[in-house]
């Protein structure tokens, strides 16, 4: 079978026309075409830390520099060649980073408001910065709340009030703090997590969640914390000329 299908190939290629040419309009056009075949392309290599980039740009293992570091967005980062014979660039190397699923705008009962603040959240005494984090004050909120219903009077769309203890026998109405100032994992653990702005609310349930409220900058400060990492790490090879940061 193979045998004839190889007899049958041939065969066509001895009828085959001749390649024609022609000028028209003082272009050349030719009845043949002829299609590049690409070379064999290799998996690149994926981290899921910012230190991988760092190490194997480092190394320079595989002799490809100069490189250019695209940080695509606050959990993704390329590593790219200049341009190639077809104009394009190769992907040497990916980095994504692994975070917590954080659902914003969505309702958790308290129990698991408040793991997630504890699991997904910088605590406020961790901060390397003087700005504060209002982590611990909303964690002693939700914890001391203790009616199902949440007050709605007084409710202007900015301030809520709910029913929670405030001493060791005493429950009265407390305020609901808002905006409230957290830091949630976001981007690479390798850099501090950008402070944001939230609208926290709580309804019948009673129930809590978390609304973002800086219009997306918090993108803008990640990826500024990115280069900046790595222009400290890389320095030298940025100097050469060998490393080239954007986005």
């Amino acid at each position: 079978m193979i045998r004839e299908a190889i007899d049958k190939i041939l065969s066509l290629a001895k009828h085959t026309a001749p390649i024609q040419t022609a000028v028209i309009n003082g272009r050349t056009y030719t009845s043949a075409e002829l299609a590049k075949i690409s070379q064999p392309l290799i998996d690149n290599i994926e981290v899921h830390n910012l230190s991988g980039i760092v190490e194997y740009l480092q190394s320079d293992f595989d002799k490809r520099l100069p490189v250019i570091i695209h940080v695509i967005s606050p959990t993704e980062v390329h590593v790219l060649t200049g341009l190639n014979d077809d104009h394009n660039r190769s992907r040497l190397i990916k980095a994504t980073a692994l975070l917590p699923r954080i659902s914003f705008n969505d309702y958790y009962d308290l129990e698991s408001f408040n793991i997630l603040l504890q699991s997904c959240f910088v605590p406020s005494g961790l901060d390397e910065t003087s700005t504060f984090n209002d982590r611990d004050t909303v964690l002693k909120l939700v914890g001391n709340v203790k009616d199902e219903q949440v007050m709605t009077f007084g409710d202007d769309g900015v301030s809520q009030q709910v029913t929670a203890k405030t001493g060791v026998a005493q429950v009265e109405p407390v305020v609901v703090p808002n905006p409230v100032r957290l830091k949630p994992f976001r981007t690479f653990v390798e850099i501090e997590q950008p402070l944001s702005s939230f609208v926290l609310r709580m309804k019948k349930g009673p129930a809590a969640a978390l609304f973002e409220a800086d219009g997306g900058a918090w993108k803008v400060t990640a990826i500024a914390e990115i280069k900046s990492y790595f222009t400290g790490l890389l320095a030298a090879r940025i100097e050469a000329g060998e490393v080239v940061i954007v986005g």
